[in-house]
């Protein structure tokens, strides 16, 4: 077997090539598919990647434009709805108010003064309740020092018992809507003596 081993011309080059493809591990196809993966993995076009980069973006934009607008619609409706429905919890309250002075009305023909004016005290009681629970403070100064930013003097009146510039009669009370003045207190004022 060796003297046949040995008449046989020996290809140097086919062995070369086999034993490369057996190095690598691969067969002669394999490693052409191999390349051509490698050029398909290669970075694309820089252009290409900026404009599919540039679309993803102006979606983002008109998506969040078109969110702002929708939260700037439904602020709008908040408003508006405030504005129509803002006193509503308080309307429902001087209905109670109003029951009364209808309830005042319906008894007074038949009713003598006392019970009229209990009647009267009683509604004002609760009118100044509602009034309070929303906020809305009476200011009632009488024996209190001159406040120009709370109290407007209608006169002023010499009164030799009383400090100058106390509040000595109230004509009309003044009310404030949590600490923000809605009308000042009308009021008569002790002058300084002479």
């Amino acid at each position: 077997m060796s003297e046949s081993n040995a008449s046989e011309p020996v290809d140097h080059e086919a062995e070369s090539d086999d034993n490369a493809a057996g190095q690598e591990g691969q067969d002669p196809e394999v490693a052409l598919s191999d390349e051509g993966l490698a050029q398909s993995q290669e970075p694309e076009d820089p252009l290409a990647i900026a404009e599919a980069k540039a679309a993803e973006n102006w979606e983002k934009y008109v998506r969040a434009v078109a969110e702002l607008d929708n939260v700037r619609k439904r602020a709008r409706r908040d408003v508006e709805n405030a504005h129509k429905y803002g006193i509503e919890r308080f309307a429902g309250e001087l209905l109670a108010v109003t029951d009364s002075l209808e309830a005042g009305l319906a008894a007074g023909e038949a009713a003598d003064a006392g019970a009229l004016r209990e009647g009267s005290e009683a509604t004002l009681k609760l009118f100044v309740t509602t009034l309070t629970k929303f906020g809305i403070e009476q200011l009632d100064p009488h024996g209190e020092p001159f406040d120009p930013e709370q109290h407007e003097a209608m006169t002023m009146v010499p009164s030799p018992d009383v400090e100058p510039n106390t509040v000595i009669d109230v004509i009309q009370k003044g009310y404030s809507l949590n600490g923000r003045l809605i009308r000042p207190a009308r009021v008569i004022v002790a002058a300084p003596s002479a």
